[in-house]
C-alpha cells in the first residue's frame, strides 16, 4: 500500500492533523452511505476525511441516509441521470440484481490495480462477480447467532443452548423469571429472514435453503412446511415478545441493552453491539451458535457481507475508482477491525488484531471458521421482490400461525411468478 495512507492512518491514531497531500486528481466525487448508527457513521466520516486530505483537489460530497431510508431511496439513485458515484450495498443477489439489469458499472479494471484477486480469498471474489465482470468491493463481514445477556444468564443459572431441547427449555426458564426470553423486531420485516434462513439450514440443510431462495423448491413443499412446525414450537413456548411486528430491530434490541433487560436473547447479527450505549457489552453481552436440529444435514451459517459499489450512470467513474482503491485497501480494513470488530474479507489482514478481540476470535474459531456453508441472509439471497413478499409472510405467520397454508400458497403463487 501507499506510503502516504500509512502516513495519514498513523495521523488519525495520534489525534493529528498531518497528512501527506501528493495526489493531483481533481473534480467532483458524490458518495452516499448508510452508516447511520453511531459507531459506523463516525468511522465511514474518519475514512472520507483521510480520503479528503490525501486527494485535495477533489470536491467530495458526503451523504450519510438512514438504513431503511438508503434501502428505498437507491432505487431512486440508480434510475436518475445523475447518481450518487458511490453507494454502500450488500453481496449476493442484492447486488446482482442490480448489476444483471446494467445499473452496476464494471469495476474490474479497479481489482486489477490493486492486485486483489491475490488478498482476497475466491469466495469473496465471487461475491464481488456478476457474469464474469467484478462489481462489487467487500469491506466487512459479521456474523449473526443466537446473542444473550452473560449477566442475565449468570444470575439465573443458564447455559447456552446447542440443542433445539435445550433452547425451548432456555425459553421456559427465562419465562418463569418474568423475562422474555428471545426478542425480535419486524417492523422493518428483515429480522426474520434470519429465522428463515437459520430454520431452514438446520433442518433442510443449506443446500436446499439456497435452492428455496434461488427459486428452485416451491413454498409448499413439505420440507419447507416442516420448518414453519419449528417456529410454532417456540411461538407456543411463549418464546418471543407479543409486540415484535411494532417494533423495529432498534427497539427490541433495546429490551435487552437495559439497565434492567427484558429480553433474555436475540437472533441478530453482531452489530448489536453497537447498541450497547454505556460500553458494558463487553461484560453483559455473548452469543452462541443456532443449535444444531438436525444433525444428518451440513451446518449452514450466516455471514452477509457489505460493499462498495459504482452506479452504471456515475458521472465521476475515475474519482469513484480511486475511492474504491481507498476503501478496499488493507490499511483501511485493519482500521475497521480494530474500530468497529467487523471481520475483514481480505486474507492479508493482520491476524494478531483478531487475537486482540475475544468475541472476533471466538466466532471465527466456533461458527464461521466450522461452517459448511455460508448464507448472505434471506433479502440478499433471494430476489429483492421474493424477499419482500417472503417476510411479510413471516411476518404474518408470528401473528397468525393458523394462516400457514394460506400464506405459503401466497408464496408460492409469488415464486411461480418471479422465477418463472
Amino acid at each position: 500500500m501507499k506510503k502516504w495512507l500509512l502516513v495519514a492512518l498513523g495521523a488519525v491514531a495520534a489525534g493529528t492533523a498531518a497528512v501527506v497531500a501528493q495526489s493531483g486528481a481533481t473534480g467532483n466525487l458524490v458518495y452516499n452511505s448508510q452508516a447511520s448508527d453511531p459507531a459506523p457513521r463516525k468511522f465511514d466520516e474518519d475514512q472520507v476525511a483521510i480520503f479528503k486530505k490525501q486527494y485535495p483537489g477533489i470536491n467530495m460530497t458526503h451523504n450519510i441516509v438512514d438504513i431503511e431510508g438508503f434501502k428505498t431511496a437507491i432505487r431512486t439513485y440508480l434510475a436518475s441521470d445523475n447518481p450518487p458515484d458511490v453507494l454502500t450495498w450488500y453481496a449476493g443477489n442484492r447486488m446482482r440484481a442490480f448489476a444483471e439489469r446494467g445499473l452496476a458499472a464494471d469495476i474490474s479494471d479497479v481489482w486489477t490495480k490493486n492486485g486483489w484477486t491475490k488478498s482476497f480469498p475466491k469466495g469473496m471474489q465471487e461475491l464481488s462477480k456478476s457474469e464474469g465482470k467484478f462489481v462489487f468491493v467487500p469491506t466487512n463481514y459479521y456474523w449473526w447467532a443466537m446473542y444473550y445477556r452473560k449477566d442475565t444468564f449468570a444470575k439465573l443459572g443458564l447455559k447456552e443452548a446447542t440443542s433445539w431441547t435445550q433452547l425451548l427449555g432456555l425459553c421456559d426458564k427465562l419465562n418463569a423469571a418474568g423475562i422474555t426470553p428471545i426478542v425480535t423486531g419486524s417492523k422493518f420485516l428483515w429480522p426474520l429472514g434470519g429465522w428463515f434462513d437459520f430454520l431452514n439450514m438446520r433442518v433442510n440443510g443449506p443446500k436446499f435453503h439456497f435452492d428455496v431462495t434461488d427459486g428452485k423448491i416451491p413454498y409448499t413443499d413439505a420440507r419447507v412446511r416442516k420448518v414453519f412446525t419449528y417456529w410454532k414450537q417456540l411461538m407456543d413456548r411463549k418464546c418471543f415478545n407479543s409486540d415484535s411486528a411494532s417494533l423495529d430491530w432498534h427497539e427490541a434490541a433495546a429490551l435487552m441493552t437495559a439497565t434492567e433487560p427484558k429480553g433474555g436473547m436475540f437472533l441478530i447479527g453482531d452489530f448489536i453491539r453497537d447498541q450497547w450505549k454505556d460500553g458494558n457489552e463487553k461484560t453483559q453481552l455473548d452469543f452462541f451458535r443456532f443449535p444444531i436440529i438436525n444433525s444428518q444435514v451440513p451446518v449452514g451459517e450466516e455471514a452477509p457481507t457489505d460493499g462498495y459499489f459504482l452506479p452504471a450512470k456515475a458521472k465521476n467513474l475515475d474519482n469513484a475508482k480511486l475511492f474504491l482503491g481507498f476503501i478496499g485497501s488493507k490499511e483501511l480494513m485493519e482500521k475497521g477491525v480494530k474500530e468497529l470488530g467487523r471481520l475483514a474479507p481480505r486474507s492479508d489482514v493482520d491476524p494478531a488484531l483478531y487475537a486482540s478481540k475475544p468475541q472476533i476470535a471466538k466466532a471465527q474459531a466456533t461458527i464461521i471458521g466450522k461452517a459448511d456453508a455460508i448464507a448472505q441472509f434471506y433479502d440478499r439471497d433471494t430476489d429483492p421482490e421474493m424477499a419482500n413478499i417472503g417476510m411479510k409472510g413471516f411476518q404474518e405467520f408470528m401473528s397468525n400461525p393458523g394462516a400457514l397454508d394460506s400464506i405459503l400458497k401466497r408464496l408460492e403463487a409469488a415464486r411461480v411468478r418471479i422465477f418463472k
